[in-house]
């Protein structure tokens, strides 16, 4: 069912802008008006990263009036195999900014709006404000029920996609939205899965043009939304697997046991990064990797343990690590491979992994095991450069 359009339509479309959008304006569905909406619309989209990029290039082609951005982080050459909006000449720059300058080169008629810091409970409210509808490309749960969250609070829209590996979900979530048919995300997802459970794109990976097939089907849903055309996925959850070329549905409906948002939460600790027992057995038990080279370099007998997966270990190593993946530890599995007789120090990638391997290991009775804080990727940033970062 068609939602009435978001967003009134501007005044008027000067010369330059009709011949710009002149494909768009001979779509009866678009036409004039559409295309005014868009010019007036004002859309703020959370992280300028793998969905941000084809998000925001896509939305100022589109003639979006006003774009917001919200992205604190800056660019690494690893984002480049999927971030389009940032190129090489960018890396070490401010992502923000870097996707500003790409826009203006795509269409000086948009006003770019930078929020270059961190969202959270404390300023999430005063930037979404502003702005009529809510792009949600963000890559962890605390930010995403974040944005859920403030969007209900001011009865805001917000279009929601999600990567990993070969596999895309995009959905439009509307608390307010007419004729009944609002639900939030806490209606799909009520609860955060367990900390640990599901990989980042940081750990599992990502394949590049998976965020152009999302992130479009975004910009989709945002253009349907604010110019009241097509069928929105307002109650249906779309689901993309590029290794088998199909796409299929799931209906979402409200549900009557989620809770009424009223306020703002500590939401780093409603989804927790590890687990507390990670964190209790990181704590006294971390060193750095400066330590660990000591180690080595004073020819301690040790047992340098690899928690990661065999793919990331082909990557890079530390050397003299063991591989034992992390779930191997954490089903006693490999208990027997780890050594009784001398220390043992875990890493992984950048400490979360090891840390949660570190607990399994002290609830088996190997009190004095440590771990690696800042994982293979500290190591190679302040011990040898020379090897390749991920």
């Amino acid at each position: 069912m068609a939602l009435p359009p978001l967003v009134e339509p501007a005044a008027e479309l000067t010369k330059e802008e009709v011949e710009r959008y002149s494909r768009h304006l001979i779509i009866p569905d678009v036409g004039m008006d559409g295309q005014k909406r868009l010019k007036n619309a004002k859309v703020l989209v959370v992280g300028a990263g793998g969905l941000g990029s084809p998000a925001l290039l896509y939305l100022a082609a589109a003639g979006v009036g006003t774009l917001g951005i919200v992205e604190f982080d800056v660019v690494d050459e690893s984002n480049l195999q999927r971030q389009i909006i940032h190129g090489q000449s960018d890396v070490d720059r401010p992502k923000a900014e870097s996707a500003r300058d790409s826009i203006r080169e795509t269409n000086p008629y948009v006003e770019v709006r930078l929020h270059n810091e961190r969202l959270t409970s404390e300023n999430v409210l005063d930037i979404f404000r502003d702005y009529d509808l809510i792009l949600d490309g963000t890559d962890n749960f605390a930010t995403r029920y974040l944005v859920n969250d403030a969007a209900v609070l001011l009865g805001k829209p917000y279009v929601w996609g999600s990567i990993f590996r070969f596999e895309g979900q995009a959905s439009v979530f509307w608390e307010d939205a007419p004729n009944g048919q609002g639900l939030n995300y806490r209606d799909l997802y009520p609860e955060p899965p367990p900390p640990g459970m599901v990989p980042s794109c940081a750990e599992g990976g990502v394949l590049g043009v998976l965020c152009a097939s999302i992130g479009s089907i975004m910009v989709n849903e945002a253009i349907k939304l604010i110019t009241g055309i097509g069928e929105p996925l307002l109650g249906r959850l779309v689901i993309y697997d590029a290794l088998e070329t199909t796409w299929r549905q799931v209906k979402i409906r409200k549900d009557p046991e989620t809770p009424k948002i009223t306020e703002l939460i500590d939401y780093d600790a409603f989804c927790g990064t590890v687990t507390q027992d990670a964190q209790d057995a990181a704590a006294g038990n971390t060193i750095t990797v400066g330590e660990l080279k000591q180690m080595m370099d004073a020819g301690k007998d040790f047992q340098l343990i690899d928690v990661r997966e065999q793919h990331e270990y082909e990557i890079v190593s530390i050397p003299g690590a063991t591989l034992i993946p992390k779930d191997r530890i954490l089903s006693g599995e490999a208990l027997s491979e780890i050594a009784q007789d001398r220390p043992v120090v875990l890493h992984c990638k950048s400490g979360g992994r090891s840390a949660e391997a570190l607990a399994a290991l002290h609830r088996a009775g190997f009190a004095d095991a440590v771990h690696v804080g800042g994982g293979v990727l500290s190591w190679v940033k302040q011990i040898d450069p020379s090897q390749p970062s991920y």
